[in-house]
Parts: C-alpha cells; sequence; structure tokens
C-alpha cells in the first residue's frame, strides 16, 4: 500500500480558482430562487402596482414602491446561500474564503439579473407612457437623472448590498446562534429609532432630505457598494470560525 506524497495530494486537490466556481455551481443549483420566484415576486408588483393606478384619479405621474418587494427578497436569498449551501461546501472540503468568494460570484449574478430587468421594465414604462396612466413602478425620475448606467448601478448595488446582509446574518446565526442574531437585530433597530427621533426632535428633516437629493444617486450608490464591500468582509471575519 502506497502513500500519495505532500506534492502528489496537492496536485490531486483542485486549485482554488476551480473549488470557488464549483461554489458557484452548488449555489446556481437552486434556479427556483434565483430566477422563478424573484420574477414572480416582480410580476405581481407590477401587476398590484397598474391595479392601484387604476384608481387615483388625475393625470399626475403616480410612484409605487411595490417594486423594493423582488429587491428585499433577496435578503432571503442571502440567507438561504448559507444555509442551504455551507454544509455541502463542507463535504466539497472548500475553505470558507473559496465559499465566500464563490457565494459573492453568485451574488453578483443575482443581482446583475435583477437589475437588468428593472432596465428593461422602465423602458417598457416610457414606451407605455407608465402603463397608460402615467405610471412609475421602476422608472424613478430622480434614480434615472444620472443616466440609464448609473440607474443600473444603482439596483445592481442594493440588491447585492441585501444579499449580503442576509448572508452575514445567517453566518452570525450559524457562528453564535439565534440569541446573537436578536440581539443584533434588536441593536439596530433601536439605533434606527433613535436616529429617527433625534431627526425629529431637532427637526432637522428638510436637511436630511436635502442631503440625500443634494449628494445625488450615483453617490450614494457609490457609497452603497462601499457598504457592501465592508458587510462582505465583516462576513468573512464571522465565516471564519463558523461550524456546519
Amino acid at each position: 500500500m502506497t502513500t500519495a506524497t505532500p506534492a502528489e495530494a496537492t496536485r490531486a486537490r483542485p486549485a482554488s480558482g476551480n473549488r470557488v466556481m464549483n461554489v458557484l455551481r452548488l449555489q446556481l443549483i437552486n434556479t427556483q430562487s434565483l430566477v422563478w420566484v424573484p420574477l414572480l415576486i416582480l410580476v405581481a408588483a407590477v401587476v398590484i402596482s397598474v391595479l392601484i393606478f387604476a384608481m387615483i384619479p388625475g393625470d399626475g405621474i403616480k410612484v409605487a414602491g411595490a417594486a423594493n418587494a423582488p429587491l428585499w427578497y433577496f435578503m432571503a436569498l442571502g440567507v438561504q446561500s448559507l444555509t442551504l449551501a455551507f454544509p455541502f461546501a463542507q463535504a466539497m472540503s472548500v475553505t470558507r474564503r473559496e465559499f465566500l468568494l464563490g457565494t459573492l460570484v453568485f451574488g453578483v449574478i443575482a443581482a446583475a439579473l435583477m437589475a437588468t430587468l428593472f432596465i428593461l421594465l422602465a423602458g417598457v414604462e416610457l414606451l407605455t407612457d407608465g402603463y397608460g396612466m402615467n405610471g412609475r413602478v421602476a422608472h424613478l425620475d430622480w434614480l434615472f437623472e444620472p443616466g440609464w448606467i448609473s440607474a443600473w448601478l444603482s439596483y445592481f448595488m442594493f440588491t447585492l448590498l441585501l444579499f449580503v446582509i442576509g448572508f452575514w446574518a445567517a453566518t452570525i446565526w450559524k457562528r453564535f446562534g439565534t440569541l446573537a442574531i436578536v440581539s443584533v437585530g434588536i441593536v439596530l433597530g433601536l439605533a434606527l429609532a433613535l436616529s429617527l427621533l433625534l431627526i425629529t426632535r431637532t427637526e432637522s428633516w428638510p436637511a436630511v432630505i436635502g442631503w440625500f437629493v443634494d449628494t445625488g444617486a450615483f453617490v450614494l450608490t457609490l457609497l452603497g457598494l462601499a457598504l457592501t464591500g465592508v458587510a462582505a468582509v465583516g462576513t468573512y471575519l464571522t465565516l471564519r470560525r463558523a461550524t456546519v
């Protein structure tokens, strides 16, 4: 009986890039969650929005926020990307870094697909004069003011950010348990509530809204991408000690 030398074992093990692609293939197995569920949510959001537009009198611009629904779904997809795939990835002998990279590539693909769908929907809204009722679901004037490429990047950023947040939340749960993730949620909720209270009590809403308007959608998108990068680093630091 012969044993493999360290050099032979190293050659037998797939290269890191191949293992990252294996993680991507593992994530892409669940096409229902990646394609059909967000598409169904988007179609339902558009149909409901059109029905609401039909009930609003007048010829002014009608804006619906229902388009956020499929974007927020990607937070749940981020959670699934860890809870469903991580045990299988460990059986494939991939490192946590490789698992994270493969999952982030999966998130980038998902975010790009969703951003493209929103851009196509915005084009439909322009061609149909807002479904014949001057309605807006995807084509938001402020978001498209810097241009269509910037709008695509904005939808891409928001989708990817939510995906990474969901993935990080699942990682915290995997590493520290339910009490930790509930505690984090409570702390974030309290921080948000206190911020809103402070802004309201100091009557700073005009200044806050003015800052968002002056900063513009493109710069805010770049800031969102930076925040996504920070969340990805935090995810890796948490994932390093996560167990199956």
